[in-house]
């Protein structure tokens, strides 16, 4: 991935703070472009926007952002990690699940224990007259 196909934006970000949080742009908003990537190929972009859907625009244009501090470099920091990290995750290919049998003992354990609670709720019932 390339770092040029990363686009910051730096806006005022809201909530309180006072006369400082209205003069300083300190909130960082990351786009990424997925489909138009060269370092990522055709499969990686399209687990990327399957994965990502609630994260992206009307365009396809991943967006990303975080006002977590009030310094706009560490929240840059915070969010290029995040970035690297989501896509990291959405790339990753799940092990596919391979169908096993439970084992003899597994099968007897729960055959024993149910005729154990069946026992215990027969002797809840009344006698039968």
């Amino acid at each position: 991935m390339v770092v040029q196909e990363l686009k910051f934006q730096a806006i005022r970000s809201g909530g309180p703070g006072g006369q400082h949080v209205n003069k300083v742009s300190s909130k960082v908003v990351l786009f990424f472009d997925v489909r138009a990537s060269a370092g990522l190929t055709e499969a990686e972009k399209d687990r990327i926007l399957a994965k990502n859907s609630n994260r992206l625009n009307k365009q396809g244009i991943l967006v990303l952002q975080c006002d977590e501090t009030r310094s706009q470099h560490k929240n840059k920091e915070k969010l290029t990690k995040r970035f690297l990290d989501l896509i990291q995750k959405s790339i990753q290919v799940p092990k596919k699940r391979r169908r096993t049998q439970p084992s003899k003992s597994s099968v007897e354990k729960r055959l024993k224990a149910k005729k154990i609670t069946a026992r215990k709720k027969e002797t809840r019932k009344p006698p039968e007259l």
